[in-house]
Parts: C-alpha cells; sequence; structure tokens
C-alpha cells in the first residue's frame, strides 16, 4: 500500500532529477549544444546511454516477461548491452569521422536527399513505437501508485517527460542518466537482495512457481502440463524458442546501433576514446539491472496470480491457495514487489527511480526522434518547397517533442495488453531493418551502392517486418526484415 513515506520519497527523487535537467539546460544556448552536448566526458556518455536504453522496457516490461517467461526475459537487456558494445567499439570512430550530427545525414551524403528523406520516416515509425511503450509504462505506474484513470497517467507521463527534455536536450539526459545509474544500481541490487532473501534462492524461486501452477485450473490457463513445462517456461534462457529470443537479443544489439539517440551520445562525447569508454562501461552495467528485474518477475509469479486467473478460480469454486496475492495485470509486478517487500523509505526512493528511469529513457528517444523529424523530415520539406522555415531549429525541435508526445499518448490506446518487451523488440527491429545495411555500407564501403537501390532495400525490411508480425511467420521478424533488405541491396554492388 502507498504510504505518505513512500511519496515522499517519489516527489523528492524526481524533484532531484528535474532540478538537474534544468540546470544543465541552462547551459544550452543553440540547437547543437541542444541535441550533440559537444564536450562529454565517458561517464557523462554512458549516462546519456543508460538514460535513454534502460527504461520501462528494461526494467518493468523485464520483470513482466520474467513473471510469464522466466529467465528468458533477460535477453532484453543482454542484447541492450551487445549493442552498447557494437556501437562504441565498431561504429563510433566512423560515425564520429562522417562530419554529420544525425544517422540520415550520413546516408543522404551516399545516397542522396530521397533516401534520406524515406529512410527518416521509416525510422520514426520505430522510435515512435519504443516513445508509445515509455509513455504505456509510466501509466502502468502512475495508475498503480495512485489511481489515476488511463487517460490521465498518459497525460501526467506526457508532461513529465517534456519537462525532462525540453530544457536541456542531450546535457540534461545524460547528466540524469548518471544520477539515475546510481540509484537504478542501488535499487537494484536492495531488490536482488530482497528476493534472494525472501524467495530462498534461485531454487527456493522455481519451487514458489512450482507451487503455484500445482493447481490444475492455473496450469490449464497458461499451458502447463507438468514438471517439466514449469522448468522448460521459467528455467531456460530461450524459453519462447531459440528463433525467438535469439531473434529478440539480435533486434535490440542491431537496433542499438541504428537508433539517433545513442548516435548522439557518442557524438557528444569530446573525444572517439570516451566515446567508446562510456559505450563500454554502459554494456558492463546493463545486464545487472535486468538480471535483478528478471529474478524479481519470476518470484512474483510464485506469489501472485493476476486478476484474471483469480476470477477463473472464483468461477470454479475455488479460493485462492494461502498467501498469494492479486494482480491487476503483469504490468504491475515490479512496483508492486517494491511497495510490499522493500523498506517504505527505500521502497519510496525505488519507486521515484523507477519513473525517472522510465521518463528519462522516452525524453531521449523522444529528444531524437524530433531532431530526425527537424533536419530530416521537415526540413528536406522547406528544401523541396524552396523555402526557408520562420521558426528556429530549436523551436522546430521544441515543437517536434510536443507533437511527438501528443501522438504517442493516442498510440498508448491502442497497445495497452501488448508485452512491453515485445513492443521494444519490434521497435529496434523497425529501425535496424531500414537502416542497418545502408548506414554500414556509407560509412565503410562509400559509393559501391545505387541510391535507387538502397531507398527500396529500407521499404522491402520494414515491410517484410511489419509482414511476419501479421503472418506469425516462425522465425523472429528481424531475420527476415534484413534478409529482404539485403537481397535488394547487394546485387547492386559495384567494385569501384
Amino acid at each position: 500500500m502507498l504510504t505518505t513515506v513512500h511519496i515522499v520519497g517519489i516527489v523528492l527523487t524526481i524533484g532531484v532529477l528535474l532540478a538537474v535537467s534544468i540546470l544543465s539546460g541552462r547551459k544550452v544556448k543553440d540547437a547543437k549544444a541542444f541535441t550533440t552536448g559537444g564536450k562529454a566526458g565517458s561517464w557523462m556518455v554512458c549516462g546519456a546511454i543508460l538514460g535513454t536504453l534502460v527504461g520501462g522496457q528494461s526494467t518493468i516490461g523485464t520483470a513482466q516477461l520474467a513473471f510469464s517467461f522466466g529467465l528468458s526475459a533477460w535477453w532484453f537487456t543482454i542484447g541492450a548491452a551487445l549493442g552498447a558494445l557494437v556501437l562504441g567499439l565498431v561504429y563510433a570512430k566512423p560515425l564520429r569521422n562522417s562530419g554529420c550530427s544525425t544517422l540520415m545525414e550520413v546516408v543522404r551524403q551516399q545516397y542522396g536527399r530521397r533516401a534520406e528523406t524515406v529512410g527518416s520516416i521509416l525510422f520514426l515509425v520505430g522510435i515512435f513505437i519504443s516513445i508509445t511503450s515509455q509513455l504505456l509504462s509510466s501509466s502502468a505506474m502512475l495508475t498503480s501508485l495512485f489511481g489515476l484513470t488511463m487517460g490521465a497517467a498518459l497525460a501526467l507521463g506526457a508532461v513529465l517527460i517534456a519537462a525532462l527534455v525540453l530544457f536541456g536536450g542531450i546535457r540534461s539526459a545524460g547528466s540524469g542518466g548518471i544520477i539515475k545509474l546510481v540509484l537504478l544500481y542501488v535499487c537494484s541490487l536492495a531488490a536482488g537482495i530482497a528476493v534472494w532473501r525472501l524467495g530462498g534462492g534461485l531454487g527456493g524461486i522455481r519451487d514458489s512457481i512450482a507451487a503455484v501452477y500445482s493447481n490444475p485450473h492455473l496450469s490449464a490457463m497458461n499451458g502447463i502440463a507438468g514438471a517439466e513445462d514449469i522448468h522448460r517456461r521459467y528455467g531456460t534462457l530461450l524459453a519462447r524458442g531459440p528463433l525467438k529470443d535469439l531473434g529478440g537479443c539480435l533486434s535490440l544489439t542491431l537496433g542499438v546501433v541504428c537508433t539517433q539517440t545513442y548516435a548522439q551520445a557518442v557524438w557528444s562525447a569530446a573525444t572517439t576514446q570516451k566515446a567508446r569508454r562510456g559505450a563500454v562501461y554502459c554494456a558492463a552495467l546493463i545486464p545487472l539491472i535486468g538480471a535483478a528485474c528478471t529474478l524479481v518477475g519470476m518470484y512474483m509469479r510464485g506469489h501472485y496470480v493476476t486478476a484474471d486467473e483469480a476470477a477463473a478460480l472464483q468461477n470454479a469454486g475455488e479460493r485462492l491457495p494461502e498467501g498469494i496475492g492479486v494482480l491487476e495485470n503483469t504490468l504491475q509486478a515490479f512496483p508492486t514487489f517494491i511497495l510490499a517487500h522493500l523498506p517504505t523509505w527505500l521502497g519510496g526512493i525505488a519507486l521515484g527511480t523507477l519513473l525517472i528511469n522510465i521518463l528519462g529513457c522516452g525524453s531521449g528517444l523522444v529528444l531524437g526522434a524530433a531532431t530526425i523529424v527537424t533536419r530530416d523530415v521537415y526540413g528536406n520539406l522547406m528544401t523541396v518547397m524552396r523555402r526557408t522555415s520562420r521558426l528556429s531549429q530549436l523551436t522546430q525541435t521544441r515543437v517536434s517533442i510536443v507533437l511527438l508526445l501528443l501522438l504517442g499518448m493516442v498510440a498508448a490506446h491502442f497497445v495497452r495488453g501488448s508485452f512491453i518487451n515485445d513492443l521494444g523488440f519490434l521497435s529496434l527491429g523497425l529501425r535496424a531493418a531500414a537502416l542497418l545495411l545502408p548506414l554500414s555500407f556509407a560509412l565503410w564501403l562509400p559509393g559501391r551502392f545505387n541510391p535507387r537501390a538502397v531507398t527500396a532495400s529500407m521499404i522491402a525490411g520494414t515491410v517484410a517486418m511489419l509482414a511476419d508480425g501479421l503472418l506469425h511467420l516462425p522465425a523472429d521478424p528481424m531475420y527476415y526484415g534484413i534478409a529482404a533488405s539485403a537481397l535488394l541491396l547487394l546485387p547492386t554492388w559495384r567494385r569501384r
């Protein structure tokens, strides 16, 4: 139950990060400083990446997925860590040497303005899905904590995201990310210790899950036929199948490389060496947070049922087993654990950190998307029309942020029943399907591919991924997206 101490902890935690964001924003004097920072150190780069990469999907979403599929939920943060590692070690130097400030500028230099515009629109689809999932995560937190309606929670979440980014840009994301890094690790360590103590280690957590599924009605509802099924679902990293889980990891890894927000963190570094170190630090830190959230979700599965499961038991004339609680939905797994099983003072800080974690990730994604809208879509439109915008670039970026958040609020109403991590896999995968090959070839094999083929490959990759979602093909959509892009692009390769 939410207490006064919880509320004080939440408010103080949010207030600290907002203060850092506003103070950092005072240093922003022009659009370049707003979007790329300029002289960030390694830990600032790490904070900027971590602050946007480890959001509601990596925390609430991971616990939600672990509630249903156990250890396989860890793939989300494993893929995110691998993506940060590849970004720092492989892509940081060529990106910084390109002389560009957006990924789409790199594409335009090699393949022309048409490829840039098409790629920007397709790329925005992927980022927009992540923005929507962060709004959905924030609304789940706010409704769980304060009993707000869905609409009110979405509106409040959007306002808080705007406050974090509008007056600070990448500087506020980096500074806030460093603070959030410390708070996340304190809270993750506390949650991990609490789970280990309360659950009796991994073996005890598995035993509690088996006890829940000893009820035949609950087992039937979840497709569990015996102890072997329980182990297959909760005790392995490939519970949803190798193609599904490894494909999701691949989507995260490649999608991170192809996301404007994380590239901006690389460009914001003072030197290439600091950019690399920041990305490597981030890669080393992310998996521990995912492991803690996975354990929390598994622990909650062994001690809670959902409202739908409780209703099914009641309809069957059965009572809930002794000591078993009820969650309104699986999204509440992490917030409920904090409220019920952490000390009140620490729970307040943890809840505030979790909410800031979601809002900070959303702010970074919105900033990256707004940069693309301003420079690559709106800017190209003005060029084609041979007109000059009356608004400054900084104003254009801020207006784009507001519009993206309003559209995200609308979209969140239509995906309320989805796994947050599945939205994350789709979002990162769409970015990689559209941009990975054109971007990589532009950096390492310039002048080797036909611009028309590049544009067609972007469209083909995106269509293939979306078609897989509609047709429910056996493998992860990421495989089909990359394959379709390569089939159209590689035959046009030229030696010179």
